[in-house]
């Protein structure tokens, strides 16, 4: 079994960045310079949502399945920095060479994930491997869309076009799952301003739980998973995380009907 590795990274505004950035070094206190960005942002691109480089990374987590099982937290622990979280993820991949996969990582978290590494000088070199070393990365990589080390599920669904992204949440409750439990992406910054780190990684974790039942149902559509395999895969992982501690998977779980 090749290892499947899905993820999803929470982010906030990269404060000191945006201080070095965009000249906002005279304002006094995080809040102002997080507003001042995103008012020039309004102003210039209709809408706040910063630049992937000016996102700073907080959370990763992941759900891993190989043979031995499947498994699913937070990279690092609430006290790490980014950096380490960073490496954290690159070395899995470098170590395991998974199948990684994602609901819209082609259009944000792998861009911020690259951004991020180039700023801390973090190294990678089986994932950013295209052929160079090794042959076989030459018809299959992480980096090429067409590629399938990498799949980016919202994207491939959508027919890679933007007109037909679907949101993570509303596909999970279609098909029956959860879906966000209590946090979406806007309030990240304000539970980190308030310290409930612990709040976005658990929100990060639903979240990719939501990412790896939903690519489970793609295999299953696509014929990688038979029904009885697909029902298999289901009742693990709803096994798995019933033995997790925190509040969010007994909510999880509540929320998922058998």
């Amino acid at each position: 079994m090749t290892p499947a590795l899905v993820f999803d990274i929470e982010t906030i505004p990269d404060v000191a960045g945006l201080r070095a950035a965009w000249d906002l070094a005279d304002l006094t206190g995080d809040d102002a310079v997080v507003e001042a960005a995103a008012e020039r942002r309004r102003l210039k691109v209709g809408h706040d949502f910063l630049p992937h480089h000016l996102q700073r990374v907080v959370a990763i987590s992941c759900v891993f399945r190989d043979a031995d099982g499947v498994r699913v937290r937070s990279l690092g622990t609430p006290q790490d920095d980014e950096p380490r979280l960073i490496q954290d993820f690159f070395r899995t991949v470098d170590r395991y060479m998974p199948q990684i996969v994602s609901w819209n990582g082609g259009g944000f978290d792998l861009p911020v994930l690259h951004y991020r590494a180039m700023i801390h000088g973090v190294q990678s070199s089986r994932y950013w491997e295209t052929g160079e070393r090794d042959r076989e990365f030459r018809y299959n990589n992480y980096l090429n869309r067409y590629h399938s080390r990498h799949l980016d599920l919202m994207d491939m669904l959508a027919m890679f076009t933007g007109r037909a992204n679907a949101p993570l949440d509303e596909m999970a409750k279609l098909c029956g799952f959860p879906g966000k439990l209590g946090m979406d992406g806007s309030k990240v910054w304000h539970a980190w301003r308030e310290g409930r780190i612990a709040s976005i990684r658990d929100y990060c974790e639903t979240d990719v739980a939501n990412t790896w039942l939903l690519y489970c149902r793609f295999m299953l559509i696509n014929g990688q998973l038979s029904p009885e395999e697909y029902r298999g895969e289901l009742a693990l992982f709803r096994e798995t995380i019933g033995k997790l501690d925190g509040h969010h998977w007994a909510e999880y779980l509540a929320a998922w009907p058998q």
